[in-house]
């Protein structure tokens, strides 16, 4: 009986599980939960693209539909380090698909930046479509 009461009994402030001295300042924020913090950061990444001018959210897309072909189990985008030289691969060959496709085709920053936002949420367990409202 002893025992669970010693487990019941708060801890000394310097006696924190793991921890020595005052707490870092962003796990004193109120809504501060590490656990749930990348499904936020993702949520909000989300919210904003739906804000994204309507040709740019044409663009992402169909650069989604095309990344589907590349999202496997064992993808080279789920690697730790995905290759820079096989991602650039992808963006040119993505470019040269919208080209025939597109009068106006967009630039290639602009189809590597939506290329590489969507390769980030598939890594972080974004779901294509998956819209969430704030």
């Amino acid at each position: 009986m002893e025992f669970h009461s010693k487990l019941l009994q708060p801890l000394p402030e310097n006696k924190v599980r793991g921890w020595n001295g005052p707490l870092p300042f962003y796990m004193t924020y109120p809504d501060y939960q590490a656990s749930n913090r990348e499904a936020m950061l993702l949520q909000d990444l989300e919210y904003l693209q739906q804000m994204y001018p309507n040709d740019v959210k044409r663009y992402q897309k169909r650069i989604a539909d095309m990344l589907d072909k590349a999202d496997y189990e064992g993808s080279m985008i789920y690697d730790e380090y995905p290759d820079r030289y096989s991602l650039l691969a992808m963006t040119k060959s993505i470019c040269g698909v919208l080209e025939k496709e597109e009068s106006e085709a967009p630039g290639e920053a602009m189809i590597q930046v939506l290329l590489f936002n969507e390769v980030y949420k598939r890594r972080h367990g974004g779901h294509r479509g998956n819209y969430y409202f704030i």
